[in-house]
This record gives structure tokens, C-alpha cells and sequence, in this order.
């Protein structure tokens, strides 16, 4: 049989008997977060040059977000390169706060420092996986040492951060592969984080929940959503995030249902842009909530040149029904 789904199993779903989630509306916009510069730009065949980088980093700004992932720099020299630039050059505006991304790993974390050298403010982006999957196929390790090395991640993060008072750090967490963790797991790997930097309200730390890949209907990630911030420590003193990818066709849903569950900030790309069939398109997201008399916080009115720009920076064409 070709095209055998009985190799295939049903995702497991949240047990949620009283979900609160389907009896909420979204009045406001979420904090946005552009990953264009970063996961939209690894997943390009011909990633962007420094130059391009800064033509679309520009854009963005233009746009309105005010949290904007730049890159890996602890990666990728083009990426370190652009970081440095944007620092050096004074382009950030004084009410933008870059994010970088890097892995728990010690070198990539001191290497991920190096780059923020100067600048006024930043979101430390530090991650590792959690799913069941990657713990026994990658990893081969049991929730014990992922969790280690969340929490010894962390430990750097804030050690590093501590060298370099000059700068206003927020630190930002993400389980990776999120939706494919048990959800008591998720939240205990999160608390062991939480409990490394003593988030508070006036100082809270950020908690990225990723669909790295989208593995089951929307409904099924609101339910996860609004189970970790029933159970997550000091949700007064934690930014909940989503990252949500489009493998099911359902990126967008996934993130408004998300919010719905009780999310606070939202990553994506303009136009979708992202690894396999794409991040999440905030320009889709926003317009849905414009057409709904909210407001965005995104000024999408000259459509024609973010899609000009966007093209031009990704040598992607964009599909004439897309936005």
C-alpha cells in the first residue's frame, strides 16, 4: 500500500473538561514579534545578505514591531555581522528591542553575548528541545538531563547578562518542539527556568511555547496553551509566547486560538516566510483583528511595498491570492 496512513498515530490531545478558551474574544493585539531576520531567513535556499538583511530589518521598523528577532549570530558570521552593524551604526530605534536566538550550549551563549556588545537593550533568546521524540532520537536522554540542560542554559544566560549591567536584558525561554511534549513536563522544565532567573512583574521573563511543527488542529494547541498558564509558576512575572508554523495549513488559527487560551505575545513573518511551508503570517493575523475594528498596532496600509520589499529580500515570490 502506497500511501499508508496506518503508520501514522493520532497526536494525544489536553483532557480539558472546563477549557475556558472557547468563550473568549480577542479585543486587542498581542505583542508581535517579526522572526522574519531570523527563522524566516534560514529557511531560504540563498539566506540573506547583511544588506538585504537591513533593507527588510528597515521595513519592519516602518511597520511598527517593537520586538524584532535579528538572527543567530552565535551560527552564523552574516548574522553576527548584521547584529554588530545595527549596534554600531545606531540603527535601532530607541522603542525596538532586538531578540537573537541561541542554543543552551555555553560557546554559543558567551559567542551570542559578543554580538550584543553595546547595545541599549535585548531579548536572549536560549532554547533546547523537549519532546518525547527528540529526547530519545536526538538527544538519548531521559527528561532528567533535558531539563539540565534547560536549566544550566539559563544559569549561563544570566551569568553572562550579569558581566554587562550597561545593557537592559530581558531573557526569553523556549521548550522547543513544544506541542510534542507532555504538557506536566513542559511546565516542570519551565519552572526549573523560572526558578534560575527570578522573574518579576516589573522584570518578567518571556516563555516561548513553539508549534515547531504543527502537529495536530488548533483547538489542541489553545487546550496546551491555556493548560501551561493554568500551571506555570509566577504567571505574573512571565510574558506567555507562541511560534507557530503552518505545516497543517492551520498557522494563523493556531495562534488566534492560542491567544484565546491566554497567550501575550505572538511570533511570526510578514507574509509567512518560515522552514517547510512557512512561520505563521502576522500580516494575516493583524488584518484579521483590523477587520474586526481592533487594532493591530501594525500599519499595513501600504501593502504593495511590503510585499515589494519582502520579495526583493527574499527572492521569494509571493502566490497573487496571498495576503
Amino acid at each position: 500500500m502506497a500511501f499508508d496512513f496506518r503508520k501514522y498515530r493520532p497526536t494525544p490531545v489536553v483532557t480539558r473538561p472546563q477549557r475556558r478558551w472557547p468563550d473568549q474574544v480577542i479585543t486587542q493585539a498581542p505583542r508581535w514579534c517579526a522572526v522574519d531576520l531570523r527563522d524566516g531567513n534560514q529557511a531560504l535556499v540563498k539566506p540573506m545578505t547583511v544588506e538585504q538583511k537591513t533593507k527588510l530589518f528597515l521595513l519592519l521598523v516602518k511597520v511598527g514591531f517593537k520586538e524584532i528577532e535579528v538572527g543567530f549570530p552565535a551560527a552564523s558570521q552574516p548574522d553576527f555581522d548584521f547584529v554588530r552593524q545595527l549596534i554600531e551604526q545606531q540603527q535601532i530605534p530607541d522603542d525596538v528591542t532586538i531578540q537573537v536566538l541561541t542554543q543552551a550550549r555555553p560557546e554559543l551563549i558567551a559567542r551570542t553575548y559578543e554580538s550584543l556588545k553595546g547595545a541599549s537593550k535585548a531579548i536572549v533568546h536560549v532554547y533546547n528541545s523537549t519532546s518525547r521524540t527528540q529526547r530519545e532520537q536526538v538527544f538519548r536522554t531521559d527528561v532528567a538531563g533535558v531539563k539540565a540542560i534547560a536549566v544550566a542554559g539559563a544559569q549561563c544566560v544570566a551569568e553572562h547578562a550579569a558581566r554587562h549591567p550597561e545593557t537592559q536584558w530581558t531573557f526569553q525561554y523556549s521548550p522547543e518542539s513544544f506541542t510534542g511534549t507532555e504538557m506536566p513536563f513542559a511546565v516542570e522544565v519551565c519552572n526549573a527556568v523560572i526558578d534560575v532567573w527570578q522573574p518579576t512583574p516589573q522584570k518578567p521573563a518571556i516563555l516561548n511555547l513553539p508549534s515547531t511543527v504543527e502537529m495536530a488542529t488548533p483547538n489542541v494547541y489553545a487546550d496546551q496553551i491555556e493548560w501551561f498558564c493554568r500551571h506555570v509558576n509566577k504567571r505574573d512575572s512571565v510574558i506567555i509566547s507562541l511560534h507557530t508554523h503552518n505545516d497543517r495549513g492551520c498557522g494563523v488559527a493556531a495562534a488566534e486560538l492560542g491567544v484565546l487560551g491566554g497567550d501575550d505575545r505572538v511570533e511570526g513573518t510578514l507574509l509567512g516566510n518560515g522552514e517547510r511551508t512557512g512561520n505563521m503570517d502576522i500580516v494575516v493575523m493583524a488584518m484579521n483583528m483590523y477587520s474586526q475594528g481592533i487594532d493591530p498596532k501594525l500599519d499595513l496600509s501600504d501593502m504593495d511595498k511590503i510585499v515589494t520589499v519582502v520579495k526583493s529580500c527574499t527572492q521569494i515570490d509571493v502566490h497573487p491570492r496571498q495576503p
